[in-house]
């Protein structure tokens, strides 16, 4: 499978993700405003502008380049679309004003011939964290997507960027703000975001580029005549109460990742990319309406995991050279914690593990980051990154999921 199909791959698994969770948005909940308002969700969409210092990781920033300049700014515009729980509503009250949706950004690094000005697309959700006055809040938000249009490493034509090994990058970011209303329509928004852009392990350079600024955006709302009804007449929904219950959780992913080759002088990018398969079951205790935890039990077949040349070999290694060894030395089984955060439609998670089967690079303690994304009460997509001591990529892990024994209204 050529790099082409693994990113068209990659974009369409994005794009599905939007379009299976919108229309489960009717009927998730019946309260005491459906009288007042007939709506669910309130529209609405949110320009941003966000100015960002690029974190000095790699000489090729710091001035190691053709161009002999310091790379350490960066700017981005931002246009979003999103739904907002209804004012009132069970989920709007137990999830702290939730709203989801999907966004476009242009940035640019003042180096579009090394770098590019690579546009991302990704899906979001935020919610507020604390409400200082009625007109005044603080919130977060994530975003989770793809971004495309860089420039890459090339021998020949861009030699010194040794940061950026893909055309398509994983584009991961949070955003922690406060937010004005000026009126019930309008709102203003200031804060600061973080931004990490890499491919995943999927090609060989993966350094990556990571970004810390400001946030400031402009958010209108489309709240229809009845919409503000229920708080105006004091007629909000009460939140009911959780039922704590144990759910179990199986996940079935694969993806593909670059391996560096052991070789006489140090390590060589591998000619090749390796599959990887992995299952996770995961008994959880449902806690409240965002919290879970649980222990999970992984299993993983890396191709390649514990690669080696028979004889010693000096810079670039050939794929001939390469040297598998017996499937076991390729299979781990490990046991990991983990939390989640829950929310309508996504779930976001980490988790810690070690691999208490497993030989020479299997042998590891490894983190996960997941985002769990709704189809149904019983079913979700899986989209997750996993690292070894907290720095090195392993590989992405893209598949599904079913749920035993759910019993949460939001999925």
């Amino acid at each position: 499978m050529n790099n082409a199909k693994r990113i068209w791959r990659a974009i369409v698994f994005l794009g599905i993700i939007f379009v299976g969770i919108t229309p489960r948005a009717r009927g998730q909940e019946r309260d005491s405003t459906v009288g007042l308002s007939s709506r669910k969700f309130v529209h609405g969409v949110k320009a941003e502008v966000r100015p960002e210092y690029i974190f000095q990781t790699h000489s090729f920033l710091e001035g190691d380049n053709p161009e002999g300049k310091l790379i350490r700014g960066a700017f981005s515009y931002h246009l979003k679309y999103f739904l907002r729980y209804r004012p009132g509503s069970v989920s709007a009250r137990a999830y702290g004003d939730v709203y989801q949706g999907i966004g476009f950004g242009y940035y640019t690094f003042g180096e579009p011939r090394l770098l590019g000005d690579p546009l991302a697309f990704y899906l979001f959700q935020g919610a507020r964290v604390a409400r200082f006055s009625p007109r005044v809040s603080f919130h977060y938000e994530w975003n989770l997507g793809l971004s495309a249009g860089w420039k890459t490493f090339n021998t020949y034509d861009n030699p010194y960027n040794k940061i950026i090994g893909s055309k398509v990058n994983a584009y991961i970011n949070a955003n922690f703000y406060l937010r004005w209303q000026l009126s019930p329509g309008v709102s203003l928004t200031s804060g600061i975001t973080v931004s990490h852009f890499s491919n995943g392990n999927t090609a060989i350079p993966n350094a990556g580029l990571n970004t810390i600024g400001g946030n400031f955006g402009v958010e209108c709302n489309f709240h229809g005549k009845d919409d503000l009804k229920p708080l105006q007449a004091n007629d909000v929904s009460p939140c009911r109460p959780f039922r704590r219950h144990v759910s179990y959780d199986f996940v079935f992913f694969g993806s593909w990742h670059s391996q560096g080759i052991k070789i006489a002088d140090g390590l060589s990018p591998s000619p090749e990319s390796y599959p990887v398969f992995g299952l996770n079951f995961t008994p959880m205790y449902n806690a409240g309406y965002k919290l879970r935890f649980g222990m999970s039990l992984d299993g993983t077949y890396d191709g390649g995991a514990n690669l080696y040349t028979e004889y010693d070999v000096y810079g670039q290694i050939d794929k001939s050279q390469i040297v598998r060894p017996p499937l076991g030395e390729q299979l781990a089984l490990g046991i990991s914690g983990r939390v989640e955060y829950v929310m309508p439609f996504f779930t976001v998670g980490i988790g810690l593990g070690t691999n208490f089967i497993g030989k020479g690079d299997l042998s590891m303690f490894y983190q996960m980051l997941t985002l769990k994304i709704a189809m149904s009460q019983t079913s979700f997509l899986h989209v997750g990154y996993n690292l070894r001591d907290f720095h090195d990529p392993n590989f992405l892990m893209l598949g599904v999921g079913f749920r035993l024994n759910s019993k949460s209204f939001a999925f």
